[in-house]
């Protein structure tokens, strides 16, 4: 009778019931006492069967009073949670927890909200969940931080494997309460606090990163919802047809289209029908074919959709991002890195290629900036500001936490064109040192021996990249930046620890680097004092 619960599955609230019973018939046995037999199992209604979060009438759930609350809440991405628990439930949720937690959380965020109400009202001592990993990022992460800043994790353990459902994912365990004089236990090791991120170093606070505003040109790319993209024997057959009626050509609204795997992989060939950001219905009819295309494949998908503007203006894109083509338009090259990827690498893409939302997009065309990017100490500021994916546990890339907050060399900041800082000696060692790497790379996923270089079937787009033959086609497969970073090899390796020297100097730890004091913990509190420094705190 002292164990509650909340369980809104029928059968699994009557599973529990007879688990505890089971239990308790177990252990009295084993400490010799005499368990009940007549009858063995009874009626166990403090394990109650309805919604833990939301309650009937759309108000916020109650809890019982409880010495502890411990439990495995359901895990769901924001993103998922209309999809799968509907429209209207979903709706009420957010709405009657407003005030706490923003739209963007993932649904295990309500129990953490929950939890934390439940100690504030003196209803439980302390509380444990598990949660995806998730649970230390983004808007998730603010949950973690209002309890926190007013209250304490006592117990956590980071990023453990975790199988649910058959379903393998990693997650967070997370115990708090409103204080205590014990030591707090992260990971099994004991320290003085734990943060909001669960992190370990404690020169680095994620909770007081404050963006630099000077890093504002990063961008997610373009949103398509809806079939648009077509494969290279489409595009090409579109792009050599007579102008249209406007007597305008497809190279208009036909462009090339990269996503992550298109960077992380081998080029896919994918190109995209794309009316850019405004273009009026009666404007894309005149491009008669494409706008043929998208009316058969596209219109049906969108229709139905939530969001106004994808049924309503379904020939374009969900989301054009009209910044980041702005941003990029005066450029002949822009830097774009997977949103989710093994490693952190950064890549060249020309200005007529389309980037997808699964980029990140850098509006810089400099050597310096793609070098800064492409170094240990940017990577080691992504991988302690970004969020983790799936059971892989895979570093992401956020244009927020990781681009925007982090501190550029004093004079090669992202705010200052390339042009003024041409002369500067570290802008130039850099560049140089960035270039070679690039090329280098570029070498070894199409050697000259394997490949043959076209030019595409109408000007303005980068020249084809082909197979010489069957057996170079088989080879090539193999030659993606996943691959190379796997293996590593020496040349690689060197060409980054160049890289990293000439980055290291450009802050004036050039001397430190060489001598090795440069750890990943190091690297994170210098830069983390240099963005309290820039943002006036001390």
């Amino acid at each position: 009778e002292n164990m509650l619960g909340i369980e809104l599955n029928e059968y699994a609230a009557e599973l529990a019931r007879v688990s505890v019973w089971i239990a308790e018939i177990q252990w009295m046995r084993k400490n010799g006492f005499e368990a009940n037999r007549n009858p063995i199992l009874r009626t166990l209604d403090n394990i109650e069967c309805r919604d833990a979060v939301l309650a009937s009438d759309g108000s916020r759930a109650v809890w019982p009073k409880a010495d502890v609350v411990v439990g495995n809440p359901p895990f769901l991405g924001d993103k998922k949670m209309f999809r799968e628990m509907g429209e209207e439930y979903t709706s009420e949720l957010r709405k009657a927890w407003s005030g706490e937690l923003s739209g963007g959380s993932n649904l295990v965020c309500y129990w953490f909200a929950m939890g934390w109400a439940h100690l504030k009202a003196g209803l439980a001592t302390r509380v444990g969940f598990v949660s995806t990993n998730s649970i230390r990022d983004g808007e998730n992460r603010k949950i973690l931080e209002k309890i926190v800043d007013q209250g304490r994790i006592f117990n956590a353990w980071s990023n453990e494997a975790w199988t649910i459902e058959g379903a393998a994912v990693r997650v967070s365990l997370v115990c708090f309460d409103l204080d205590g004089d014990n030591i707090s236990i992260l990971d099994g090791l004991p320290t003085p606090e734990i943060k909001s991120d669960l992190g370990k170093n404690s020169l680095f606070d994620i909770e007081r990163l404050v963006i630099m505003p000077e890093n504002n040109c990063a961008f997610i790319g373009d949103q398509k919802t809806g079939p648009f993209e077509i494969d290279g024997h489409l595009a090409r057959e579109l792009l050599q047809l007579p102008t249209n009626p406007n007597l305008k050509p497809n190279s208009d609204v036909i462009v090339p289209w990269v996503n992550g795997d298109d960077l992380t992989g081998r080029p896919s060939d994918r190109w995209i029908i794309d009316f850019g950001v405004s273009m009026t219905q009666s404007e894309a009819a005149l491009y008669e074919l494409p706008f043929q295309y998208v009316l058969e494949n596209v219109k049906q998908t969108r229709a139905d959709k939530r969001e106004g503007r994808t049924g309503k203006n379904w020939w374009l894109h969900q989301r054009p991002r009209p910044a980041m083509r702005s941003a990029i338009s005066s450029l002949n090259r822009f830097i774009a890195t997977p949103r989710v990827a093994k490693y952190r690498f950064f890549s060249w893409l020309d200005r007529s290629v389309l980037a997808d939302t699964r980029l990140v997009v850098v509006a810089r065309s400099d050597d310096c900036i793609f070098g800064i990017l492409s170094s240990k100490l940017h990577e080691t500021w992504s991988l302690a500001t970004c969020a983790w994916h799936g059971v892989g546990n895979t570093p992401t890339y956020n244009a927020q936490s990781c681009f925007e907050t982090f501190p550029f060399p004093q004079g090669l900041t992202p705010n200052i064109p390339a042009a003024d800082y041409a002369a500067d000696p570290r802008a130039i060692k850099i560049g140089n040192a960035a270039a070679r790497l690039n090329e280098l790379r570029e070498n070894w996923l199409n050697p000259p021996d394997l490949v043959v270089i076209e030019p595409e079937v109408v000007a303005g787009y980068p020249d084809r990249i082909l197979p010489r033959d069957e057996e170079a086609a088989k080879i090539l497969k193999t030659r993606t930046l996943t691959n190379l970073y796997n293996a590593r090899p020496a040349w690689l390796d060197n060409a980054h620890k160049i890289l990293d020297e000439a980055v290291a100097e450009a802050y004036g730890w050039g001397d430190d680097f060489r001598a090795g004091l440069l750890t990943d913990d190091e690297i994170l509190a210098r830069l983390f004092a240099l963005n309290q420094e820039r943002a006036g705190q001390k």
